[in-house]
């Protein structure tokens, strides 16, 4: 696939390209951009010259109108393409044009789901239209202001785009003065749009910065548009340019997100954008979560502490465990930083949870060693002491606090941070069994003893 050339994103029958978007942001590397990136989308009446604009300004590829053939539809749906030297790294959209006869009557409702689309997915939109109608109260353009700028006010909370209002085929009529009527036309336009009932009364400015530029005929004047398409280029790449990253969302994301606008466009449904910023950090955390628990799972290192456990208790266990564990969780914080705050946190805890399930086993057994082995040196210990002459109580005192000492360094050496979880419940096990073979000892016992040896005992436990 030749990213400049691009690929169709969105058929002409409306049917979303999942599979060959995922493919596409894999091949341009649009999927680590993380936040910085831009999405240019254009969108105008057909053959206007709209592929011909983006082609020159961005780099791309888009095919284009031949001009020695009849006028028709050269763009079909949405395609998408990466643009060439661009920083940061931006993705131009080609939209079908306007006011087509291929479409018929379905026309209108395509305009409309395209606009609304372009408003919700890209951060600059430039609205490519003819010089001749700038004032005109029947110009064609006129039906697709006024489509973006109802879609534009349905949007809920929607964060702040560029307006680019490109004029085609400018001839001697002073820039200012067409800038000055442009102006009027798209605040006549906007005051025309009825406000919902659910909203406030807003302002043009509260949605678009709107900017304007001026391109000589293609067509009679190409070195004249060439000049002009190099500036306006410009500022698109220098310093600042015309897009915003201040919200923008993280790219891995674009293909859930983009998906799910058109899906919801197509349904007729009004598009939450908060409620889809929610969704799509919930995906890609759920994603990202599962990657970085795969791969801990299969992680050499745990693998082999995994093994080692087997044979015998391991020393630094703990220690080893949370630094394996720590590598992971370190992947997804940083993979995850810029979506949802409150989603990343769940679906860490989520990860968390789900990491301890897998090394419980190899904690419970680390556990059942020290017990056994603790257990072990108890009575190996009281049987020496009471061999040499000591004294009951003094020899099952000494005994059973040496091995409780032993037992807690070495539950304390097994300690995983994250999970929580101490060696109470197997610390009562071992004391129950350290005093079943103190008593198996010493059957009969002097009741003065019994006394002294339970005062003792229970002290030290």
């Amino acid at each position: 696939m030749k990213m400049e050339e691009g690929m169709q994103l969105i058929d002409g029958n409306g049917k979303f390209n999942v599979e060959g978007l995922k493919d596409f942001m894999t091949a341009t590397g649009f999927a680590q951009c993380g936040l910085s990136y831009a999405i240019v989308a254009i969108i105008g009446q057909q053959s206007s010259g709209k592929s011909t604009l983006m082609n020159h300004v961005f780099g791309t590829n888009f095919k284009m109108l031949d001009a020695y053939k009849r006028r028709g539809q050269t763009t079909k749906g949405i395609w998408i393409a990466k643009c060439n030297d661009m920083k940061p790294f931006t993705i131009a959209m080609d939209f079908e044009g306007t006011d087509s006869k291929a479409r018929g009557e379905d026309n209108t409702a395509f305009e409309r789901q395209s606009a609304l689309f372009a408003l919700a997915i890209a951060d600059i939109i430039l609205i490519n239209m003819w010089y001749k109608d700038i004032g005109l109260e029947h110009a064609a353009s006129r039906p697709l202001l006024k489509t973006v700028f109802q879609v534009m006010k349905r949007l809920f909370k929607p964060r702040k785009r560029t307006l680019l209002f490109v004029i085609r085929d400018h001839s001697k009529t002073p820039f200012e003065y067409l800038e000055t009527a442009l102006k009027e036309d798209i605040d006549e336009i906007w005051d025309s749009v009825a406000e919902p009932e659910t909203s406030r009364s807003v302002v043009l400015s509260d949605f678009f910065n709107v900017e304007i530029a001026a391109l000589s005929s293609y067509e009679f004047e190409e070195e004249n548009f060439k000049e002009q398409v190099a500036r306006l280029r410009q500022r698109f790449i220098s310093p600042g340019g015309l897009t915003d990253q201040r919200e923008a969302e993280p790219s891995s994301g674009f293909f859930i997100r983009a998906e799910k606008i058109w899906k919801t466009i197509k349904d007729n449904k009004d598009l939450d954008l908060p409620a889809l910023k929610v969704m799509v950090a919930t995906v890609r955390c759920e994603e990202i979560a599962e990657e970085k628990l795969r791969q801990f799972t299969t992680d050499d290192d745990w693998l082999a502490l995994k093994e080692d456990v087997q044979d015998g208790p391991v020393s630094g266990f703990g220690a080893t465990l949370d630094s394996i564990l720590e590598t992971y969780l370190s992947q997804y914080d940083m993979e995850v930083i810029h979506f949802d705050q409150h989603v990343r946190n769940a679906k860490r805890r989520q990860m968390e949870s789900q990491a301890l399930e897998v090394v419980r086993n190899a904690y419970d057994t680390m556990l059942e060693y020290l017990y056994s082995n603790t257990l072990e040196s108890f009575k190996t210990s009281l049987e020496q002491l009471l061999k040499g002459g000591e004294g009951f109580v003094a020899s099952a005192g000494t005994c059973a606090q040496s091995c409780f000492l032993q037992f807690d360094k070495g539950c304390e050496d097994a300690f995983i941070r994250l999970s929580g979880w101490n060696g109470s419940v197997v610390r009562g096990k071992l004391s129950r069994h350290m005093l079943s073979e103190m008593m198996a000892k010493h059957v009969v016992i002097d009741k003065i003893i019994q006394e002294k040896f339970w005062k003792c005992f229970l002290a030290i436990h």
